[in-house]
């Protein structure tokens, strides 16, 4: 199947990320009302000013909690669902029956994909930076300064989907340690970083132009409303913003996740690793370095009991 295939036919798990995204606007909403009802209460200069700057890390930590915990646990089993559909050509029947009950079966507690995940993420960043040192030698020439830094600014957004594919791998791989197939799978991309960064490149460019579009959208017909109930034009703004975050979550990070995560799936069976891969990654990243060596441990071993994410993830489906 093709990418744009995959993601309508994996639109369930949008859909439940939509939800989540929702959920985020009501509450930073309804904060956002509290603070005014109290700003227009005390009725004094600069209270509003102050507790607009409250709202902004408390809606900042609604997000965390909705976003990168819940939302982490539905991101999962979206990603298996995707590593399934790449591996055998098919839609599961029950795909949200499937993405639970693979993330449960992968990882026996939350601690394991969680510490699995931000290895992964950590490992990539360090050889992205390490392959990026060339363009930072060039910074003597006139302008190369900015364009370092917007090829690093492209480069930081791609990264954030990687990670999905690295997992993914880890979902297909079912006989063997979680550990060492995400080693695996950061070596893979390593041997193919240069045509994955560069299709990373466009999907980039398609999450700035989009979040940009649908704050615009958002915010004109939320500062219309501000203006007929006579509010500031700021709070349609940052209303705005938290809305398009969550568009942004829900359809437009899954589009890109699934392209890149196609186009990383179709890399591996054309990959032979290098023997000594494993040593010069090793080398450049000590993410890499812990995530080979908790593999060769093995540490998690399949099967046995549920543990707390095998929970987490029933009772959130």
């Amino acid at each position: 199947m093709h990418a744009k295939e995959i993601y309508t036919q994996t639109m369930p798990f949008c859909l439940a990320k939509m939800a989540l995204g929702l959920a985020t606007v009501v509450i930073s909403v309804v904060i956002l009302a509290i603070l005014l009802g109290l700003a227009w209460l005390f009725n004094a200069a600069g209270v509003t000013v102050v507790l607009i700057l409250l709202w902004i890390p408390a809606m900042g930590f609604v997000r965390f909690l909705l976003m990168h915990y819940v939302g982490y646990l539905v991101k999962a089993g979206h990603v298996a669902v995707v590593a399934e559909i790449m591996a055998t050509g098919r839609v599961p029947d029950d795909q949200v029956a499937y993405g639970k009950n693979m993330v449960a079966e992968k990882f026996l507690n939350a601690n394991a994909y969680f510490a699995i995940d931000k290895l992964v993420t950590g490992a990539v960043k360090q050889l992205q930076g390490y392959l990026q040192s060339a363009g930072n030698a060039l910074d003597f020439l006139p302008g190369m300064n900015v364009l370092v830094k917007l090829g690093q600014l492209f480069v930081d957004i791609s990264l954030g989907y990687i990670d999905e594919c690295c997992l993914g791998y880890t979902f297909q791989q079912r006989g063997q340690n979680s550990f060492k197939s995400a080693a695996d799978a950061v070596a893979i991309y390593a041997q193919n970083w240069k045509p994955l960064l560069g299709n990373s490149a466009k999907t980039t460019a398609l999450v700035i132009g989009l979040l940009a579009a649908i704050t615009l959208v958002v915010f004109i017909f939320l500062g219309l409303l501000c203006k007929v109930f006579a509010l500031p034009g700021y709070l349609g703004f940052l209303v705005a913003c938290v809305v398009a975050l969550a568009v942004k979550f829900a359809f437009i990070d899954s589009y890109i996740m699934v392209s890149m995560m196609v186009a990383f799936m179709e890399t591996v069976p054309a990959t032979t690793l290098k023997i000594d891969i494993y040593g010069k990654l090793s080398e450049i990243s000590p993410s890499f370095r812990e995530l080979y060596e908790k593999g060769k441990e093995e540490v998690f071993g399949e099967g046995g009991s549920l543990g707390d994410i095998g929970k987490k993830v029933k009772d959130f489906f």
